[in-house]
């Protein structure tokens, strides 16, 4: 991504107003958010705004910012910033703060590839409303995601039967694996 945005500070604004296309900024806000200092982010914003994929309005007294959803690559950027922000060692170090993570397979819509069983197959402890909330929430994704989530003891035992299930997703070539601690 950075040596395609030469900018950090793009990169971050970018981020910030393509997966929020519904929403509107002020300068401050955006510098809180983003972590960056006001000039930067000033200079970013009119760049931005000069190629036309932002647009500014004042209101009480604030100039606000947000995505031009008009702009003609508008779908083609914002699509590049979720596969970016959702790439799958991404998504394995947000689940591991999210529970004690075993075996973490990524397949489906993970891998690219149109699937009949699962997207996300996770063994170990978690908090499945805590998991729920990130899959609806924080992770961005074209459509919902499928998933599994089952203790060590009952991974183990299936694997021992041969279980049709689990053997199609763990022998699956295209099947990421970015966890695989038993």
């Amino acid at each position: 991504m950075k040596r395609l945005f030469t900018s950090n500070a793009r990169i971050k604004l970018l981020t910030l107003l393509l997966l929020n296309p519904d929403e509107e900024f002020f300068i401050r806000e955006i510098t809180r958010k983003l972590d960056e200092q006001i000039n930067s982010v000033r200079r970013e914003l009119d760049n931005l705004k000069k190629i036309g994929i932002l647009r500014a309005k004042v209101k009480n007294r604030k100039k606000y910012y947000c995505v031009n959803k008009d702009f003609i690559l508008f779908e083609d950027l914002r699509n590049i910033f979720i596969k970016a922000t959702s790439s799958n060692q991404t998504v394995a170090r947000d689940l591991e703060k999210l529970g004690d993570v075993k075996l973490l397979a990524l397949s489906g819509l993970f891998v690219e590839k149109d699937t009949t069983s699962v997207d996300m197959l996770i063994v170990g402890e978690m908090d499945k409303d805590k998991l729920a909330n990130y899959l609806n929430s924080d992770l961005r994704t074209q459509r919902p995601v499928k998933f599994t989530v089952m203790n060590e003891s009952d991974y183990k035992y299936r694997i021992d039967c041969k279980d049709k299930f689990l053997n199609e997703i763990i022998n699956d070539p295209s099947t990421d694996i970015p966890i695989r601690k038993i």
